[in-house]
């Protein structure tokens, strides 16, 4: 990942987008302060994502219940393996 003035990104802004568009990142500082990212855009943001059958239930009453007075909490907690 490369650092860039925003001087430079503006005067050479055809030059950084070509570094961008091959796969660089860059950095852009104001006054010395990081302040943006110039990155490549991921043409598949859905790649990574794993993907599972859906549950098929008979019917709503095929759902297991939970107990009300759990708080969500706690629920979650336990869904976790926190405890």
């Amino acid at each position: 990942m490369q650092t860039i003035a925003h001087r430079e990104l503006r005067n050479n802004s055809a030059e950084i987008l070509r570094g961008v568009q091959a796969g660089e990142t860059y950095e852009v500082t104001n006054n010395g302060h990081v302040v943006a990212r110039v990155t490549p855009v991921n043409l598949a943001p859905l790649e990574g994502i794993r993907h599972r059958e859906p549950t098929d239930f008979e019917s709503f009453g095929d759902i297991a219940r939970v107990d009300p007075r759990v708080s969500v909490e706690d629920a979650l907690d336990e869904l976790r393996g926190d405890r």
